[in-house]
């Protein structure tokens, strides 16, 4: 017998982030009236969501998971700012201050992975927002989805900048003892002022190094993302040495590193703020991002750089990571390495 839904469920219920993005482009963001003030000064956004599974081109993975849209770490160069723009919002503090939640997130990805055609393909979470930012302490989706992707025998990669993952080493142990899972934690710099400029709202750098240890100390593949390599602020080699000295301490299993790209929302947002905290600097980024990305000559340099420190303290690259790196030590590296000037490598 069909039961009428109200029946059992005689809330309201939660829009869609496309009824949210019509709401706001008719009345503004004031017409979020129910959107939940938290002590972090911003607001939270209950949204239902009708797939969890993402599909993506372009990119070393084909399915991603993201819980969350918009992200209070606020970092300055993140590629996601250009992404608020399709909700009707800015790529400015609107980034960081409004954030959707998914609040049925799990149950849909549940539903997901029950199908017959999905066949356990390797799935990132947190690609397109953070999905260990401070309020997944309330909402636990990430752990959630990380549980269901474990019942489902399915691999995984996990990408964030939050501490808060260590929370959550249970299920990304037995993920690793069995489908397969994979923990990226980014860091792209050690130095503290470069740190609270860039990334306003996030855990401090060690912090974030001392997430690695305990993850790869619990059976986690867990590793660093350098990225981005800020051009004129994070790109001194000695700056770039401490980071991968500090990294290689902390018992990561590999680091990934790239150089900043800019696109879209994220391009006008970083020259504002660029402009605005290193304004002797705006004329020689334009130069250097006449496209969005910048010279192969360059990122060939900072690569070059990379390599050798990665030499020097016995880290593997992301691709390159296998029981041996386990084995080398600091010593057994190559002290002979010489590093360009302290000076950064474009400005």
């Amino acid at each position: 017998m069909d039961t009428h839904p109200l029946l059992f469920d005689l809330g309201k219920p939660k829009p869609t982030t496309r009824q949210i993005a019509d709401l706001v482009k008719a009345r503004g963001v004031d017409a979020l009236d129910e959107a939940m003030l938290r002590a972090d000064a911003a607001k939270y956004q209950e949204v239902r969501c009708r797939s969890a599974l993402n599909q993506v081109k372009g990119m070393p993975f084909e399915w991603t998971l993201n819980p969350y849209r918009g992200c209070t770490h606020g970092c300055h160069y993140c590629y996601a700012r250009r992404y608020q723009t399709q909700f009707e919002l800015d790529s400015d503090d609107q980034f960081a201050s409004i954030i959707f939640v998914k609040t049925n997130f799990v149950e849909v990805l549940r539903r997901e992975l029950e199908r017959p055609s999905w066949e356990r393909e390797y799935v990132a979470i947190g690609t397109a927002t953070d999905c260990y930012q401070p309020i997944e302490g309330h909402y636990k989706l990430t752990r959630g989805s990380l549980q269901a992707l474990l019942e489902f025998d399915n691999p995984v990669g996990v990408v964030t900048k939050g501490p808060m993952i260590v929370r959550d080493k249970d299920v990304l142990a037995d993920l690793a003892n069995g489908p397969g899972c994979g923990v990226y934690v980014s860091v792209p710099t050690v130095d503290e002022d470069a740190w609270r400029l860039l990334e306003p709202g996030t855990a401090p750098p060690l912090k974030r190094l001392r997430a690695v240890r305990e993850l790869v100390d619990a059976g986690v593949r867990a590793g660093v993302l350098m990225n981005p390599i800020v051009p004129g602020i994070t790109s001194k080699p000695l700056l770039m040495e401490r980071t991968m000295k500090a990294i290689a301490d902390h018992g990561a299993r590999f680091v990934g590193c790239n150089v900043m790209f800019l696109e879209g929302g994220t391009r006008d947002h970083f020259m504002r703020w660029l402009d605005q905290e290193f304004p002797h600097m705006t004329e020689g980024y334009k130069a250097l991002y006449a496209t969005k990305y910048a010279p192969s000559s360059y990122r060939k340099e900072v690569s070059s750089v990379i390599g050798m420190l990665r030499k020097k303290y016995g880290v593997n690259g992301r691709d390159e990571d296998d029981d041996s790196a386990e084995k080398s030590s600091h010593s057994d590296a190559a002290p002979e390495a010489k590093l360009p000037p302290d000076q950064p490598i474009l400005f």
